[in-house]
């Protein structure tokens, strides 16, 4: 209760409290990027939609994990280069397509380079997209959520109690 009490205080005086100490995302590239397409969550999870978002960047540009974490994956995916990190309290983050610079296993932080961007992505309006994707729980029957809403620059807004 103090974190969310923090975080509410911090949000209402315009300050975005340090990823570290909220377990909320940074962007996974720099600068931030602009959105191209956005997230359109499939109801129920196995049908048609758009399960992240795709970002404008340049190929070869650098890939950020967006949150301290481990990488449970770093390969070829239906023909696609992937990174997937395992992040505390069951979040997972994948970023595509990217030739990684990391292995499984490996412990990674909001600064850490996970690998460049490769061109190719698409319906990318861009030189080239990274498609952003987050889910909680494991990957058999996830919750796909937007990582927008998790971005520690994303302001924190509650709604009235009716």
């Amino acid at each position: 209760m103090r974190v969310l009490a923090a975080i509410l205080t911090l949000s209402m005086l315009g300050v975005a409290p340090a990823a570290a100490d909220d377990g909320r995302l940074e962007w996974p590239l720099r600068p931030r990027p602009a959105v191209v397409r956005g997230f359109d969550a499939p109801s129920p999870n196995w049908q048609r939609g758009h399960r992240g978002v795709d970002l404008a960047a340049v190929p070869g540009q650098p890939v950020y994990a967006a949150g301290a974490g481990t990488v449970v994956f770093a390969g070829e995916l239906a023909g696609r280069p992937l990174v997937s990190i395992a992040h505390p309290g069951g979040l997972r983050t994948s970023y595509e397509p990217i030739h990684p610079a990391v292995r499984p296993g490996q412990t990674v932080t909001a600064q850490s380079v996970i690998g460049d961007l490769s061109a190719g992505h698409p319906g990318c309006a861009a030189a080239a997209c990274l498609h952003w994707g987050a889910m909680w729980g494991p990957a058999a029957r996830a919750d796909y959520v937007d990582p927008l809403g998790l971005v520690s620059s994303t302001p924190i807004r509650l709604k009235p109690v009716r």
